[in-house]
């Protein structure tokens, strides 16, 4: 038994020391493992780094000292702006730079500058934890070194291959260059804002002091803080955050044994405002207004870079001549008949096939860094947001067609009322018509029509945001969220585009040093169908050429348009002016900044401004019309038909209209609202030997609302009407003998919608002959002038009803005649025979907001071109 204890235990252990050995073993190849993978990771990694380090820029030497230059080219690839070759910068060297300015320098950016070799690892470690315990970002390790080779050679992409590229060309630099000399370089180089290159430039822009030696203490801490934010620490725009960096830079220098403590207090009791001079202006570049735009999409798709800084090779869409004819109308000196000083505008010119931004109009004679009007306001849009919002919705997605029937009427809007301009209703009216007068009604009704949620898809797609992700009824009418010019002509350009959409840009291709071409240009989308397009565009024509907008078309130019006026509490704010051809898309707003209520004169600006402009660019190039689609039909409909009903042969010619349909949508059916009538039965005549007459007569049915009209021709002489009754048979006296008689009954109805029908004929001989009924007549006539004056006044037909016969055959038939006088009312298809409508035509309809921000429109001008003055 002891035996076979000892060996247990024996087994034991060497079972223990088998699982020790398995358990040391895989621990060895899990560690193996990871030490390949490490060592594969690391020589990737230096391999990686290695590309990076070997396709770093070259150290050229023309390129440490002076800003690196960025050039802008046209639509034709012409140069028109180097953006760096006109900044102000003036250089000096190392022995030009004053203690107190090299102490806040160096105190502030790299306080261990003459000790490290281009770049600081104790700062690099610094950096990294407190970018662990502050978040990425909290601190940079960037020494003066690397901001030179950066500004002179790199653009600012947050990556690994730009990061150690900097690195390797801050040591190469540091080889190759004096601590002073790259000193100088970087005071040389930096942007200190205001247009101003170099510390130089900055201390005569600033203070007005050409030579450095003369800068204060509190002076060169303004300067050394200014480079890390220039625009936010600009002290002419932002003296409090300037004097806030300033007393930083001076607790720096404190802190590193620059200055005492005494010396940093007495240099914070000065005011940024007492050191500055008045400030100059800076020297613009060609067509501000749009460069300004450059910068700023360049800085949003390039992750912040600087294209007064980065060297950069920049292909934009502007049109040199467009730009020129847009600030022309803007400036103070053009042809457009400004209403007074503080009127602002705005203007945006894009390519319709491409969204590439033309011309932009910033403001009037704008500056550089002034509020751009185009692309930077968001004011309410009013009318024009109604094919956006209402009818192009509606067309999309019900296929409505241009005829399609809306009741302008009372109508309110979350309980509260909303009218047209001039707080009258037209009944009955089709799109076409409430469109092109802008009636708000029609468009609140059809936005709800639609829905809501369709609606908004729709204006998305246009490129168009709205507050808190929601659309409200009232954008119908432009009473919503904001816009800008550039947003609208860029949505309208959709519109004649067939349904595509283009974001608006300027910008379509960057070359960047040592990293290649980037494409800019944006991907088309399709935001609409064609049949969409096209009848929103054949709609605005309307709008052009008899609606609101008919004092901004353009002869022999096919364009489309719209106009838009909204309201803040009684008065006009806003107002816009949307046009635009197969070629080109054209927004203008005016407006003011404050409470100022805007004029007719105000309120017509943006048409004043179109009409020149769209003519000017439509000279000289073919211009095509909008195309219409397969998916789009033509049709006549009767109008006044609800729904859209076919005329029928007996509609009248002017009560035919003719609309757009989408042919899965054509009506199908006939209208019977004008219908012919049977004509009578059995009609008869015999001739009577008693009285000597003819006694005629004919069945009929239902004879409600008919009468029977009778004529007769002698002969086969000239038909004239005798007679109209209510009876189905008459008497006819005073008959020749022997003349052959044709007699024709036409029904007619009392309702002027329908026809008369055919005419019923009857032949009727009369017995004897003219000798036989005067016997008593002599050969020689003796008796001739007793006859006459017998029968005066009782001869054949032809003779006595001549005076009514031909009164009445003045108007033929009573058809004709009704038909002659319903041709007054105007044509608009809404079936609303109103000769106010036809008064209407001329005058301005586009009802606006109210403090809720609803639109108020203008109709079209009378003789004069002038819109009337909107109505809340």
């Amino acid at each position: 038994m002891a035996n076979d204890s000892q060996s247990r235990t024996a087994r034991r252990k060497q079972m223990k020391s088998s699982k020790k050995g398995k358990s040391t073993s895989k621990f060895k190849r899990i560690f193996m493992t990871l030490l390949t993978i490490g060592v594969v990771l690391m020589l990737g990694v230096g391999a990686l780094f290695a590309y990076y380090v070997a396709t770093a820029p070259s150290l050229d030497e023309s390129k440490l000292s002076d800003p690196f230059s960025s050039k802008v080219y046209d639509q034709n690839g012409d140069l028109y702006a180097d953006l760096a070759g006109d900044e102000r910068r003036t250089k000096i060297t190392y022995n030009d730079i004053p203690p107190v300015l090299e102490d806040a320098v160096l105190a502030t950016e790299d306080v261990r500058f003459f000790d490290h070799i281009g770049i600081d690892f104790r700062r690099i470690g610094g950096a990294v934890l407190a970018n662990i315990t502050g978040g990425f970002g909290a601190e940079g390790a960037s020494t003066i070194t690397q901001q030179v080779v950066k500004e002179s050679f790199l653009t600012k992409d947050k990556t690994i291959k730009r990061k150690v590229q900097e690195q390797y060309m801050a040591i190469k630099l540091d080889q190759e260059y004096s601590k002073e000399k790259i000193l100088e370089m970087y005071l040389n180089k930096i942007y200190y804002g205001a247009g101003a290159y170099g510390v130089a430039e900055a201390a005569e822009t600033y203070f007005g002091k050409k030579d450095l030696s003369e800068l204060t203490l509190p002076e060169a801490a303004l300067l050394a803080g200014l480079p890390q934010r220039p625009s936010g620490y600009m002290p002419f725009e932002n003296p409090d955050l300037a004097k806030d960096r300033m007393n930083t830079v001076l607790s720096l220098m404190v802190q590193h044994g620059k200055i005492t403590e005494a010396e940093a207090e007495e240099a914070r009791k000065v005011k940024v405002e007492d050191m500055l001079i008045e400030r100059q202006p800076e020297k613009e570049a060609p067509f501000q207004a749009f460069l300004d735009e450059v910068e700023r999409e360049i800085k949003e798709k390039m992750d912040g870079s600087d294209i007064y800084k980065d060297g950069l090779k920049i292909y934009t869409t502007l049109d040199p001549k467009a730009q020129e004819q847009v600030q022309q109308l803007l400036s103070n000196e053009g042809p457009t008949p400004w209403p007074d000083e503080k009127l602002m505008a705005g203007v945006a010119v894009t390519d319709t096939q491409t969204g590439a931004i033309r011309a932009i109009g910033g403001g009037r004679n704008y500056q550089k860094g002034q509020f751009n009007t185009a692309t930077q306001i968001n004011r309410q849009p009013g009318s024009t947001f109604k094919p956006i919002t209402a009818y192009g919705p509606a067309i999309q997605y019900n296929k409505m067609s241009t005829y399609h029937q809306i009741k302008d009427e009372p109508y309110e809007v979350n309980g509260k009322s909303v009218n047209n301009f001039d707080n009258n209703f037209r009944g009955w009216v089709s799109a076409r018509y409430a469109l092109s007068r802008s009636l708000n009604i029609p468009a609140l009704k059809t936005i709800n029509e639609v829905g809501l949620d369709k609606a908004q898809k729709f204006a998305e797609g246009l490129g168009f945001t709205f507050r808190d992700d929601t659309i409200y009824q009232m954008d119908a009418i432009g009473g919503g969220s904001g816009t800008n010019p550039k947003e609208m002509a860029a949505a309208y350009a959709a519109f004649g585009n067939g349904g595509v959409y283009n974001e608006p840009h300027t910008v379509t291709k960057v070359e960047v040093p040592g990293e290649g071409t980037i494409e800019l240009t944006p991907e088309p989308t399709s935001a609409m169908n064609s049949y969409t397009a096209f009848m929103i565009s054949n709609m605005l024509q309307t709008t052009m050429s008899e609606g609101t907008g008919t004092a901004a078309n353009v002869p022999g130019v096919p364009d489309a348009g719209k106009t838009g006026t909204t309201n803040r509490g009684d008065y006009a704010s806003d107002s816009w002016f949307n046009g635009y051809t197969t070629n080109y898309s054209i927004s203008i707003w005016s407006g003011y900044d404050g409470e100022d209520p805007m004029s007719q004169a105000a309120k017509d600006i943006p048409k004043q401004i179109y009409k020149p402009l769209m003519t000017q660019l439509s000279q000289g190039i073919e211009t095509a019309d909008f195309t219409k689609p397969d998916s789009v039909a033509w049709v006549d409909v009767e109008k006044g038909s609800r729904p859209a009903r076919l005329p029928s042969e007996y509609t009248p010619s002017d009560r035919i209209v003719t609309e757009l349909f989408h042919v899965d949508n054509q009506p199908s059916k006939v209208s019977e609202t004008y219908q012919k009538l049977d004509p009578v039965q059995s009609l008869a005549g015999q001739f009577n030997e008693e009285t000597s007459s003819i006694d005629l007569s004919w069945s009929y049915g239902n004879t409600d609302n008919i009468s029977f009209r009778i004529a007769a021709s002698i002969d086969g002489g000239e038909m004239r009407e005798l007679t109209t009754t209510k009876e189905t048979r008459v008497e006819i006296t005073n008959v020749d003998p022997g003349a052959s008689y044709e007699f024709a009954v036409v029904v007619v109805s009392d309702d002027d919608n329908t026809a008369n029908s055919d005419p019923a004929t009857v032949t009727v001989q009369a017995p004897g002959s003219l000798e036989q009924e005067n016997p008593e007549e002599s050969e020689d006539g003796e008796n001739q002038e007793d006859q006459e004056e017998d029968t005066e006044g009782e001869g054949p037909p032809e003779e006595n009803n001549e005076g009514d016969g031909e009164g009445n055959n003045n108007g033929n038939n009573n058809g004709e005649g009704q038909g002659n006088g319903q041709g007054n009312g105007q044509d608009d298809g809404s079936g609303n025979n109103d000769d106010s409508e036809s008064d209407d035509q001329n005058q301005s309809d586009d009802s606006g907001s109210d403090g809720n921000g609803g639109s108020d429109e203008e109709q079209p001008p009378a003789e004069e071109d002038q819109e009337q003055q909107d109505a809340a």
